[in-house]
């Protein structure tokens, strides 16, 4: 490593900032550039609680400034276009920005393929989607709201289906706090006979069951063909559908094909079990933007994001200083799904699958977590 030697880092989001983190545990010298559109971090895993009121968009969106200013690092506000051949030029809508070590971590991208899905609500698209939920559901007098998520059929990894469980769980417990349950009928939809089967069999069974128990219909099994205005239409049936909430399978991002990275059969970019980016020199990749070796289970999580994150950095310093860099991370799923007043604790590795029941402790510790996450940032 020289004194000269510029780390850029693409993604203001979980994986990118904690990567950020990690690569200062280890140097506190060598520059670091951060490309994003915007200085500031939006917290998604708390959007579950804007439709209730429980959480503001100001509650979840961070300014970046005093935390790139405590680490040392140069903010670049751009939409990354594309690299490169040998990746050292990542371009940008705001003009080219140098590297000698890459770490992408842009996120993923929903696939928006399903006919009619401008019908539906995709939360995890930002705070605005579950602000759109929320105000739906104020204008709502009553009728029927169905919950589902799909996956990518070419990379079983790339799917988030944990939160829809909780919007599920959390609009039920809002409209019965709100003394008006009775108004609506709740359906959860999925392709899949065991819905969220990466959080293990234990966590199928007690969720399906908890569905049952709020009275929450289910629709599974059976492949989604299309959405429209007031209804699901899959392969199994049909059913009625005033307010579609939807998460799709995801796919990278778009400028990925501006570039000769390689990538998975589902789109993202390949990477090794150390994070780097196979037949590159010095590119890494963390977060959702990748497809990593490992168990089909393997979570697109922050949590994934930071373990992640701590393997790319050792080894994106000990590539530039002439060290061993053989680092990897461990695979671990840990979730807590809320219902606005009570929490249920999944924790998956490849050893052990455990699930602790609905406690009101544990939906303390999510807000306690986000708080204790925030602060780093604040």
């Amino acid at each position: 490593m020289t004194q000269h030697d510029q780390i850029t880092i693409l993604g203001a989001g979980f994986a990118g900032l904690s990567t950020i983190r990690e690569l200062r545990k280890r140097d506190q010298q060598v520059p670091i550039t951060l490309v994003a559109p915007r200085a500031e971090l939006h917290y998604l895993p708390g959007i579950i609680w804007i439709p209730s009121g429980l959480r503001r968009r100001e509650d979840l969106i961070v300014p970046l400034q005093n935390f790139l200013r405590r680490m040392d690092v140069q903010f670049h506000a751009a939409e990354v276009t594309g690299l490169s051949a040998d990746a050292r030029l990542v371009q940008t809508t705001a003009g080219d920005v140098k590297n000698d070590a890459l770490v992408i971590a842009t996120g993923g991208r929903f696939l928006k393929k399903l006919p009619g899905i401008e019908h539906a609500i995709t939360p995890c698209e930002g705070i605005a989607a579950a602000e759109k939920i929320r105000d739906r559901l104020r204008e709502m007098q009553g009728g029927s709201i169905a919950f589902g998520f799909a996956g990518n059929p070419n990379e079983p990894m790339a799917v988030r289906g944990g939160p829809m469980f909780e919007f599920v769980f959390g609009i039920d417990e809002q409209l019965r706090r709100e003394g008006r349950r009775e108004r609506f009928e709740l359906s959860f939809f999925n392709p899949s006979t065991e819905p969220g089967n990466r959080l293990g069999p234990k966590a199928v069974k007690y969720l399906l069951e908890e569905m049952a128990r709020r009275g929450i219909r289910t629709h599974l099994g059976h492949k989604l063909e299309r959405f429209e205005a007031d209804k699901v239409r899959t392969a199994g049936g049909e059913f009625a559908a005033d307010l579609i909430i939807f998460m799709p399978g995801m796919t990278g991002n778009a400028w990925f094909d501006q570039t000769t990275l390689p990538r998975s059969p589902g789109g993202l970019l390949q990477a090794d079990p150390h994070c780097r980016v196979p037949g590159t020199q010095r590119v890494y990749v963390v977060g959702d933007s990748g497809s990593f070796p490992g168990p089909d289970w393997m979570p697109k999580q922050a949590h994934m994001a930071d373990l992640q994150a701590a393997a790319a950095a050792q080894n994106l310093l000990g590539d530039l200083r002439g060290h061993k860099a053989d680092a990897t991370f461990k695979v671990e799923l840990m979730c807590i799904v809320d219902t606005l007043k009570h929490g249920t604790l999944v924790w998956r590795t490849p050893q052990r699958n455990v699930l602790l029941p609905s406690m009101r402790l544990f939906h303390w510790a999510k807000r306690v977590f986000e708080w204790r996450y925030l602060r780093a940032y604040r």
